[in-house]
């Protein structure tokens, strides 16, 4: 029997302080099932919720599926939302899909300040270092040389994200997002988006810049896209009086990796994605690594944040990473 849930939300963006001259949206059609045996009782499922904010506007979203039980669940991390999804009966097949239309803006947020008053306290978290978020060592070695003599966030931010365009390249070989560990990219060099923007984050936040990153889905650009492979994570960090800025040094590597470009070539990448993104995604969730779900999983904190889905047969973690095995799901945008 299917259970079929519809879930309208339609909030106004509050777009104060936000240029959104570009848009994008379409319906965005997420199709998941899992492989486990017929006779399991004990299979979960988590999958990130996107919400509407300022720069994004989630609506007409249904659920449906073979599932025992469903709710969307609050995380601890920044207000992020989960799909929970159970089969606590024998099944053949399970299956879940979740279907929304999404509109986003080009996020710009250029037109900075030029006195900086004290970091707020509430923003301190991101200062934190962390085991999967190291500040110390290596991390704040790099962090000092590079900022050394610059006094305001943003000198000190600018700075970190020069040092990571240049000091990093992109890794196509790299499975899925990669995996953000910061001392293996500072060691070998290369990554995806994840290393790339673990390596801005751990670096900010030990040179005293308040950062997070960003886990999101890029939408499609024509009709019938298959976007399963579109998982990106980028960063943002905070300035006092102002608010969370925008930063992508995985993209200009990608961009330096499809077009051939060297550093100077890559001049309007560089000075675009420090202070903007381009409309083509949706924010999934916001935080810091080793994430931990609810309802609780029993597998561990996941090594970075939460972006792709996540399921549990019998308490064993599958792999999520990409792998397409046990856990399988394909994502298709459809043009508005």
């Amino acid at each position: 029997m299917f259970k079929r849930i519809f879930l309208g939300m339609m909030v106004l963006p509050f777009l104060f302080g936000i240029s959104y001259t570009i848009e994008a949206q379409g319906e965005v059609i997420f199709k998941v099932t899992i492989d486990a045996p017929e006779e399991s009782k004990d299979v979960r499922l988590w999958l990130p919720y996107p919400k509407t904010d300022g720069e994004q506007t989630i609506e007409d979203i249904k659920i449906y599926g073979n599932f025992s039980f469903s709710k969307v669940y609050p995380q601890k991390e920044e207000g992020d939302l989960a799909l929970y999804a159970e089969w606590t009966k024998p099944a053949k097949e399970r299956f879940l899909t979740l279907t929304f239309q999404a509109k986003s803006i080009e996020r710009v947020r250029k037109d900075f300040q030029s006195q900086e008053p004290d970091i707020p306290a509430e923003v301190g978290e991101y200062l934190k270092g962390s085991p999967f978020t190291p500040i110390d060592g290596k991390v704040k070695e790099i962090a000092s040389s590079i900022t050394d003599g610059k006094k305001s966030i943003i000198e000190k931010a600018k700075a970190v994200y020069d040092w990571t365009v240049e000091n990093t390249f992109r890794d196509p070989n790299i499975k899925g997002c990669g995996t953000g560990d910061v001392e293996r990219i500072l060691s070998e060099k290369g990554g995806k988006c994840a290393d790339i923007s673990g390596v801005f984050v751990a670096v900010a936040r030990a040179a005293g810049v308040p950062s997070r990153e960003v886990y999101g889905l890029r939408l499609g650009k024509k009709d019938g896209e298959d976007i399963t492979g579109g998982h990106h994570c980028w960063t943002e960090f905070y300035l006092p009086n102002y608010g969370w800025i925008p930063v992508d040094p995985a993209d200009v590597r990608k961009a330096m990796l499809t077009e051939k470009l060297d550093l100077e070539q890559a001049r309007k990448y560089r000075d675009y994605y420090f202070g903007a993104v381009d409309e083509y995604r949706i924010a999934l969730t916001r935080g810091t690594k080793g994430y931990c779900l609810s309802p609780p999983q029993k597998g561990g904190p996941i090594p970075y944040g939460f972006m792709y889905p996540y399921a549990e047969v019998d308490g064993k973690p599958l792999e999520w990473l990409a792998a397409q095995k046990e856990l399988k799901y394909q994502i298709t945008f459809r043009k508005q």
